[in-house]
Protein backbone atom coordinates (compact mmCIF):
# COMPACT_ATOMS: atom_id res chain seq x y z
CA UNK A 1 0.00 0.00 0.00
CA UNK A 2 1.30 3.43 -0.97
CA UNK A 3 1.01 6.46 1.32
CA UNK A 4 1.69 10.16 0.70
CA UNK A 5 2.84 12.03 3.82
CA UNK A 6 2.32 15.80 3.52
CA UNK A 7 4.51 17.33 6.25
CA UNK A 8 6.95 20.25 6.09
CA UNK A 9 8.84 19.40 9.28
CA UNK A 10 11.68 17.17 8.07
CA UNK A 11 12.19 15.41 11.41
CA UNK A 12 8.51 14.47 11.70
CA UNK A 13 8.26 13.49 8.03
CA UNK A 14 11.28 11.19 8.30
CA UNK A 15 9.93 9.70 11.53
CA UNK A 16 6.65 8.86 9.80
CA UNK A 17 8.37 7.50 6.69
CA UNK A 18 10.67 5.27 8.73
CA UNK A 19 7.86 3.96 10.91
CA UNK A 20 5.51 3.29 8.00
CA UNK A 21 8.29 1.66 5.95
CA UNK A 22 9.02 -0.69 8.85
CA UNK A 23 5.43 -1.95 8.88
CA UNK A 24 5.37 -2.49 5.13
CA UNK A 25 4.07 0.68 3.46
CA UNK A 26 5.65 2.52 0.54
CA UNK A 27 5.91 6.20 1.47
CA UNK A 28 6.53 9.45 -0.42
CA UNK A 29 6.94 12.81 1.32
CA UNK A 30 5.58 16.15 0.10
CA UNK A 31 6.77 19.24 2.00
CA UNK A 32 3.95 21.57 0.90
CA UNK A 33 0.37 21.58 -0.30
CA UNK A 34 1.33 22.30 -3.91
CA UNK A 35 3.97 19.55 -3.80
CA UNK A 36 1.27 17.16 -2.56
CA UNK A 37 -0.95 18.06 -5.51
CA UNK A 38 2.00 17.47 -7.85
CA UNK A 39 2.69 14.04 -6.34
CA UNK A 40 -0.96 13.09 -6.65
CA UNK A 41 -0.93 14.00 -10.32
CA UNK A 42 2.02 11.65 -10.88
CA UNK A 43 0.95 8.59 -8.95
CA UNK A 44 -1.78 6.48 -7.38
CA UNK A 45 -1.89 6.68 -3.57
CA UNK A 46 -3.92 4.48 -1.24
CA UNK A 47 -3.95 7.01 1.60
CA UNK A 48 -2.80 10.57 2.40
CA UNK A 49 -1.52 11.72 5.80
CA UNK A 50 -1.99 15.48 5.68
CA UNK A 51 -0.64 18.03 8.16
CA UNK A 52 -2.81 21.14 8.54
CA UNK A 53 0.02 23.65 9.02
CA UNK A 54 1.91 23.87 5.72
CA UNK A 55 4.20 26.64 4.40
CA UNK A 56 2.25 27.55 1.26
CA UNK A 57 -1.39 26.66 1.83
CA UNK A 58 -3.07 25.00 4.79
CA UNK A 59 -4.09 21.38 4.84
CA UNK A 60 -7.78 22.31 4.71
CA UNK A 61 -7.32 23.91 1.28
CA UNK A 62 -5.04 21.08 0.18
CA UNK A 63 -7.68 18.49 1.09
CA UNK A 64 -10.29 20.43 -0.88
CA UNK A 65 -7.97 20.58 -3.90
CA UNK A 66 -7.22 16.85 -3.77
CA UNK A 67 -10.94 16.03 -3.66
CA UNK A 68 -11.66 18.56 -6.43
CA UNK A 69 -9.02 16.87 -8.60
CA UNK A 70 -10.64 13.47 -8.15
CA UNK A 71 -8.74 11.77 -5.31
CA UNK A 72 -11.25 9.42 -3.67
CA UNK A 73 -8.97 7.61 -1.21
CA UNK A 74 -8.81 8.20 2.55
CA UNK A 75 -7.23 11.35 4.00
CA UNK A 76 -5.97 11.35 7.59
CA UNK A 77 -5.56 14.94 8.76
CA UNK A 78 -2.95 15.62 11.45
CA UNK A 79 -2.80 18.85 13.46
CA UNK A 80 -2.19 20.51 16.81
CA UNK A 81 -5.54 22.30 16.43
CA UNK A 82 -7.98 20.32 18.52
CA UNK A 83 -11.19 22.31 18.89
CA UNK A 84 -14.46 20.89 17.60
CA UNK A 85 -14.62 23.65 14.97
CA UNK A 86 -11.15 22.73 13.67
CA UNK A 87 -12.15 19.08 13.37
CA UNK A 88 -15.40 19.94 11.63
CA UNK A 89 -13.54 22.16 9.13
CA UNK A 90 -11.11 19.36 8.37
CA UNK A 91 -13.81 16.75 7.90
CA UNK A 92 -15.91 19.11 5.79
CA UNK A 93 -12.88 19.74 3.56
CA UNK A 94 -12.72 16.05 2.70
CA UNK A 95 -10.74 14.40 5.49
CA UNK A 96 -11.89 10.94 6.62
CA UNK A 97 -10.26 11.05 10.04
CA UNK A 98 -8.58 13.60 12.29
CA UNK A 99 -5.57 12.95 14.57
CA UNK A 100 -4.47 15.53 17.12
CA UNK A 101 -0.83 16.12 18.03
CA UNK A 102 0.94 14.87 20.03
CA UNK A 103 0.16 11.27 19.11
CA UNK A 104 1.92 7.93 19.29
CA UNK A 105 2.98 6.08 16.16
CA UNK A 106 0.89 3.11 17.29
CA UNK A 107 -2.24 5.29 17.27
CA UNK A 108 -1.43 6.70 13.84
CA UNK A 109 -0.78 3.20 12.51
CA UNK A 110 -4.11 2.01 13.92
CA UNK A 111 -5.92 4.90 12.19
CA UNK A 112 -4.13 4.08 8.92
CA UNK A 113 -5.12 0.41 9.16
CA UNK A 114 -8.73 1.32 9.88
CA UNK A 115 -8.95 3.72 6.94
CA UNK A 116 -7.37 1.22 4.55
CA UNK A 117 -9.72 -1.55 5.75
CA UNK A 118 -12.67 0.75 5.10
CA UNK A 119 -11.30 1.59 1.65
CA UNK A 120 -10.97 -2.10 0.83
CA UNK A 121 -14.46 -3.07 2.03
CA UNK A 122 -16.99 -3.64 -0.78
CA UNK A 123 -19.53 -0.80 -0.80
CA UNK A 124 -18.15 0.39 2.53
CA UNK A 125 -19.30 -2.84 4.19
CA UNK A 126 -17.96 -4.71 7.18
CA UNK A 127 -14.29 -4.03 7.76
CA UNK A 128 -11.88 -6.89 8.33
CA UNK A 129 -8.28 -7.34 9.38
CA UNK A 130 -7.92 -10.48 7.27
CA UNK A 131 -7.57 -10.68 3.48
CA UNK A 132 -8.46 -14.05 1.93
CA UNK A 133 -7.95 -15.55 -1.50
CA UNK A 134 -8.30 -19.28 -2.27
CA UNK A 135 -6.62 -21.07 0.66
CA UNK A 136 -4.41 -18.07 1.45
CA UNK A 137 -5.02 -15.77 4.43
CA UNK A 138 -3.22 -12.55 5.35
CA UNK A 139 -3.81 -11.00 8.78
CA UNK A 140 -3.10 -7.26 8.57
CA UNK A 141 -3.20 -6.71 12.32
CA UNK A 142 -1.07 -9.64 13.43
CA UNK A 143 1.13 -9.46 10.30
CA UNK A 144 0.72 -13.21 9.77
CA UNK A 145 0.19 -15.33 6.66
CA UNK A 146 -1.33 -18.81 6.42
CA UNK A 147 -1.89 -21.10 3.46
CA UNK A 148 -3.92 -24.29 3.77
CA UNK A 149 -3.79 -23.79 7.52
CA UNK A 150 0.00 -23.62 7.61
CA UNK A 151 1.88 -20.55 8.87
CA UNK A 152 4.13 -18.87 6.29
CA UNK A 153 6.94 -16.61 7.51
CA UNK A 154 7.49 -13.50 5.34
CA UNK A 155 9.81 -10.50 5.57
CA UNK A 156 8.27 -7.02 5.78
CA UNK A 157 8.73 -6.39 2.06
CA UNK A 158 7.43 -9.84 1.09
CA UNK A 159 4.36 -9.21 3.25
CA UNK A 160 3.77 -5.83 1.57
CA UNK A 161 4.11 -7.42 -1.87
CA UNK A 162 1.65 -10.19 -1.03
CA UNK A 163 -0.78 -7.65 0.46
CA UNK A 164 -0.79 -5.72 -2.82
CA UNK A 165 -1.54 -8.92 -4.74
CA UNK A 166 -4.33 -9.89 -2.35
CA UNK A 167 -5.94 -6.45 -2.58
CA UNK A 168 -5.95 -6.89 -6.37
CA UNK A 169 -6.74 -10.59 -7.00
CA UNK A 170 -6.99 -11.79 -10.59
CA UNK A 171 -5.85 -8.38 -11.83
CA UNK A 172 -2.58 -8.35 -13.83
CA UNK A 173 -0.11 -6.03 -12.09
CA UNK A 174 2.71 -4.38 -14.00
CA UNK A 175 6.18 -3.76 -12.61
CA UNK A 176 5.61 0.01 -12.47
CA UNK A 177 2.41 -0.44 -10.44
CA UNK A 178 4.12 -2.91 -8.09
CA UNK A 179 7.11 -0.58 -7.70
CA UNK A 180 4.92 2.42 -6.84
CA UNK A 181 2.78 0.59 -4.29
CA UNK A 182 5.34 -1.65 -2.62
CA UNK A 183 8.43 0.54 -2.89
CA UNK A 184 8.05 4.29 -3.67
CA UNK A 185 7.96 6.81 -6.49
CA UNK A 186 11.78 6.94 -6.76
CA UNK A 187 12.21 3.17 -7.19
CA UNK A 188 13.65 2.03 -10.53
CA UNK A 189 11.01 -0.33 -11.89
CA UNK A 190 13.45 -1.49 -14.58
CA UNK A 191 15.74 -3.14 -12.02
CA UNK A 192 15.39 -6.86 -11.26
CA UNK A 193 14.55 -6.33 -7.56
CA UNK A 194 10.84 -6.91 -8.17
CA UNK A 195 11.52 -10.21 -9.95
CA UNK A 196 13.83 -11.27 -7.11
CA UNK A 197 11.12 -10.61 -4.53
CA UNK A 198 8.49 -12.37 -6.65
CA UNK A 199 10.72 -15.45 -6.72
CA UNK A 200 11.28 -15.26 -2.96
CA UNK A 201 7.52 -14.99 -2.41
CA UNK A 202 6.81 -17.90 -4.76
CA UNK A 203 9.22 -20.13 -2.83
CA UNK A 204 7.22 -19.52 0.33
CA UNK A 205 3.66 -19.15 -0.99
CA UNK A 206 3.62 -21.55 -3.95
CA UNK A 207 6.48 -24.05 -3.87
CA UNK A 208 5.39 -26.03 -0.78
CA UNK A 209 1.81 -26.41 -2.05
CA UNK A 210 0.09 -28.25 -4.91
CA UNK A 211 -1.49 -25.24 -6.61
CA UNK A 212 0.36 -22.15 -7.83
CA UNK A 213 -1.25 -18.78 -7.12
CA UNK A 214 1.33 -16.26 -8.40
CA UNK A 215 1.56 -16.35 -12.20
CA UNK A 216 3.63 -14.47 -14.76
CA UNK A 217 1.72 -12.44 -17.32
CA UNK A 218 3.99 -12.21 -20.35
CA UNK A 219 4.60 -8.62 -21.39
CA UNK A 220 2.77 -7.21 -18.35
CA UNK A 221 3.97 -8.50 -14.99
CA UNK A 222 2.29 -10.82 -12.51
CA UNK A 223 -1.16 -11.88 -11.30
CA UNK A 224 -2.60 -13.66 -8.27
CA UNK A 225 -5.12 -16.24 -9.47
CA UNK A 226 -6.07 -19.89 -9.02
CA UNK A 227 -6.14 -21.01 -12.65
CA UNK A 228 -2.89 -21.42 -14.68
Amino acid sequence: MRILVVEDQAKMANFLKKGLNEVGYAVDIAESGTAAESYMAQGDYDLVILDVMLPDQNGIDTARHLRRDGYAGPILMVTALSTTKDKVNGLDAGADDYLTKPYSFDELHARVRALLRRKGSPNGGTMTNVLKYADLELDLLQRKVRRSGQDVSLTTKEFALLEYFMRNPERPLGRVSIAEHVWDIHFDSESNVIDVYINLLRKKIDAPFNKRLIHTVVGTGYVLKESP
